[in-house]
């Protein structure tokens, strides 16, 4: 019988779809890559999230691998092309988290424009301000999507009854506008765009993407939310606009100091920038949640199973 190995524990229905599938499943939440490497030669397949960062000699260890499932999106800590240069198949679910990162992307865009995050705590403490928090409508502003991948198309979507203009540029695709979004290209994105919602991988070339030259370069002064990955954004460079007014907000759910696994970020030894936003009235935080609800992770098992099941049958090419 063919086993997999879990390094990071999914939802239970993607170890029973696999165990109807025929295969054996093992947990193994605390091993370091040297360990793993020692007995993967075992395995048909991985299943992961982003504890532990594979390299090439990784790869070589697994004699028998066909494929590592990635839940969710980012692959930086996966070598993938060497990996399918080996016939291993690397799959992602990026489906699994598109509906709930869309809603949270929204739901930090109306906490930004209308304040509620201010004033909440205001309420909290008794104080009861009205004027200073009179909120901005996202009606009849134009949002521009930079990415129209799974993520952006769904936020695209959920702007649909909110009476916006939406506008999205990406450098990778041609004729990717819908009903929900006019494609256009980056200069007519910097002419229009009032908000920025964020929705690129991280790739080398787009470290620091969003940085101040890039930022500078919009015709409005805008809002920005990051709900991508944090090393696409110039933290120094975001604080800079924020202070001049060419930001008027920002709702960032990544930031560029997260560990590779994005679950240790100690919040009292950052640097200034981020202490900044800390205290910044015209921005709203989360703890990279954005992909964190119930219905996603499910939704990541079912999307993985789908695809092992298809790869195993032929369906998708090694």
């Amino acid at each position: 019988m063919d086993k997999i190995l879990f390094l990071d524990k999914a939802h239970p229905i993607l170890e029973n779809r696999l165990s109807q599938m025929g295969f054996a499943c093992e947990l193994d939440l605390n091993s370091d890559i040297k360990e793993v490497k020692k007995k993967l030669h075992g395995y048909f397949g991985i299943v992961m999230r982003s504890r532990i960062s594979l390299d090439c000699d990784f790869i070589d260890a697994g004699l028998q691998l066909k494929f590592i499932a990635r839940e969710g999106v980012g692959v930086e800590h996966i070598p993938v092309e060497y990996a399918e240069s080996k016939r291993i198949k690397v799959l992602t679910s990026p489906e699994g988290s598109r509906d709930t990162v869309a809603e949270h992307a929204l739901g930090m865009l109306l906490m930004l424009l209308n304040k509620l995050n201010v004033a909440d705590r205001q309420v909290r403490l008794g104080r009861w301000e009205r004027e200073p928090n009179r909120g901005v409508e996202l009606m009849g502003k134009t949002v521009g999507i930079l990415g129209y991948g799974n993520m952006g198309t769904s936020f695209a979507k959920r702007l649909s009854g909110f009476g916006v203009k939406t506008i999205v540029y990406d450098k990778f695709k041609t004729d990717y506008g819908d009903q929900y979004a006019e494609e256009v290209t980056f200069d007519k994105l910097l002419e229009e765009a009032e908000i920025l919602s964020v929705h690129i991988p991280y790739l080398t070339e787009n470290h620091h993407f969003v940085n101040d030259r890039f930022i500078k370069k919009f015709k409005n002064e805008i809002y920005i939310i990051n709900t991508a990955r944090g090393l696409v954004l110039n933290t120094a460079d975001l604080v800079t606009n924020l202070k001049s007014g060419k930001v008027k907000g920002a709702a960032l759910d990544v930031f560029e100091y997260e560990d590779q696994s994005f679950d240790q970020f100690d919040l009292h030894e950052l640097p200034d920038d981020f202490q900044y936003l800390q205290q910044a009235p015209s921005v709203v935080l989360a703890p990279h949640i954005a992909g964190w609800s119930f219905e996603s992770k499910r939704k990541h098992g079912e999307v993985l199973a789908a695809k092992i099941e298809a790869l195993i049958k032929g369906k998708i090419k090694i």
